[in-house]
């Protein structure tokens, strides 16, 4: 009987996150349209969107380090990924309009791909490598407007308590555009909801910024994605459970 309740509940769950994913996107695009300001439908992300989907999946977000984030400074915010609750996680935990590093295939989806073309996601083919150059100078053409932009340097979702080594390729636009590396750690996501299917349950995920990491163009983007690599492992450290 358990087990029947809890799969029609979450049964209403994603009845819900579709529902309140599409009205929102759908009036963040309408708005976005008629100031011509694309930042009004991040800032719906960050304030509406993203509060309402971690409400409905019943997670709890906490986060440290918010200090650590500068006023107007500009960053490539780089995180670990374990769920694709990650994005909305971030949209709320970061005070800043966010642009996300994503794979091409989201931007075919309806609703979804159609909001992210239309806020200036940077979407990647990753089966192409001249795809994967303009990826890196569609994000350095980001940074170097100001605007901050998050990668997953992994390249896929990993598994809870586990972080894939990272990929260097992303952060050459770091480099390009000279600005600062953030490194941040989510931990708990993967709980919440695990990759594959929709099985959401009610936790706590945490997350932590770390300290900017200025680049080093003598080092190259190898080093400073070692460096990006150290720090996010040594945040996850400290707000995984134990």
């Amino acid at each position: 009987m358990r087990e029947s309740l809890w799969r029609l509940f979450n049964a209403l769950q994603l009845i819900y996150t579709l529902l309140w994913s599409a009205g929102w996107i759908s009036a963040a695009l309408l708005l976005s349209a008629c100031t011509r300001r694309p930042r009004v439908g991040l800032a719906m992300a960050r304030r509406l969107w993203a509060p309402g989907l971690l409400w409905g999946a019943g997670a709890r977000l906490r986060v440290e380090g918010l200090d650590r984030i500068e006023p107007g400074q500009t960053y490539m915010v780089v995180s670990n990924h374990q769920s694709v609750i990650d994005v909305p996680v971030l949209f709320r935990a970061l005070p800043r309009p966010l642009r996300f590093v994503a794979k091409s295939e989201l931007g075919r989806l309806p609703f979804l791909g159609w909001y992210m073309k239309a806020m200036g996601m940077v979407l990647v083919d990753r089966r192409a490598a001249a795809a994967a150059r303009l990826a890196v100078e569609a994000t350095a053409a980001r940074l170097r407007a100001g605007e901050t932009v998050v990668t997953f340097p992994e390249g896929t979702r990993g598994f809870a308590g586990r972080i894939r080594r990272f990929k260097t390729g992303g952060f050459a636009a770091a480099l390009a555009a000279n600005v600062e590396v953030l490194p941040v750690a989510v931990s708990g996501s993967a709980l919440v909801l695990p990759p594959g299917g929709f099985a959401v349950r009610r936790g706590v995920i945490r997350v932590k910024v770390g300290a900017p990491i200025v680049p080093n163009p003598a080092a190259g983007r190898s080093a400073l994605a070692q460096e990006a690599e150290r720090a996010v492992r040594a945040l996850y450290a400290e707000i995984s459970p134990h």
